[in-house]
């Protein structure tokens, strides 16, 4: 990719912590400024700022209720005031709650989708307005990108985390219709990431265990989904689709969701 003339930003939602603070030292490492989005986690996030500040020339702190749609809306904006531009999103955040077919009820299903496939789409709607007037203003080769995290389980799916997995399959459908509306400004690309990260659901050695089950004999880890966000964010050939970084788990058939095994 040619040496970009100005410092690349990148706002990474859900970045205080777990996958999305890996994906923003990842980033910050590749030289990208980085905006750290969090919720609640301020103390984490400030920590994500500092890791992000000892390895590229910028990065700043910007909390957000994804259940609020002002406030989501609002987001970008700022992030651009900032920063003065912003070259790409990665849509990290998510709420994960479980529910089965027996709990299931408007309630969670609607929190699910406002904070893991409406936030998202909103976003990518305001980077795109974003790259417009940056045309507009006399940018003419004025691009961007849209990272969306997913999950292998919408190729592997199973009863457990019912509005998780609706909300996740409703971001998939969305990253198609977006990368045919934003284009050609503005790219769209999933990750899929297999089991990750350990939880508070899982002992040490079950995560191992589990871990361990793909054709590959590991699944993602959090290096492995961070260099595939970058690759995806640097790779201007790529739309549209989805990168699945699991060692093949969604190859395999699962009964359960991994934390309910």
């Amino acid at each position: 990719m040619p040496t970009p003339s100005h410092p690349r930003t990148v706002l990474v939602t859900g970045a205080a912590k777990r996958l999305g603070r890996s994906i923003a030292l990842a980033l910050a490492e590749g030289g990208w400024q980085v905006a750290v989005h969090y919720r609640s986690s301020q103390q984490d996030a400030m920590d994500t700022v500092a890791a992000c500040a000892q390895l590229t020339r910028g990065s700043a702190l910007f909390d957000a209720n994804f259940e609020d749609e002002a406030a989501v809306r609002g987001l970008l904006p700022r992030v651009v005031a900032h920063f003065g531009r912003v070259d790409a999103v990665v849509n990290s955040a998510s709420l994960f709650e479980h529910d089965n077919a027996a709990t299931f009820g408007f309630a969670a299903l609607e929190k699910h989708l406002r904070s893991n496939t409406a936030a998202p789409v909103l976003l990518a709607q305001a980077l795109h307005q974003h790259v417009a007037d940056r045309v507009v203003a006399g940018e003419a080769d004025a691009q961007g990108a849209v990272v969306n995290l997913l999950d292998q389980k919408l190729w592997n799916q199973n009863p457990d985390f019912v509005s998780y997995t609706l909300s996740k399959a409703a971001l998939e459908a969305a990253g198609t219709m977006l990368a045919l509306a934003l284009a050609p400004r503005v790219r769209v690309v999933g990750v899929a990431p297999g089991l990750t990260l350990t939880s508070h659901m899982l002992s040490d050695d079950k995560f191992a265990q589990l871990h361990a089950l793909s054709p590959l004999g590991r699944s993602s880890t959090a290096e492995d989904v961070a260099a595939t966000v970058k690759f995806a964010l640097e790779n201007r050939s790529i739309t549209g689709t989805t990168l699945l970084v699991d060692g093949g788990q969604h190859l395999m058939k699962f009964d359960r969701d991994f934390s309910m095994m």
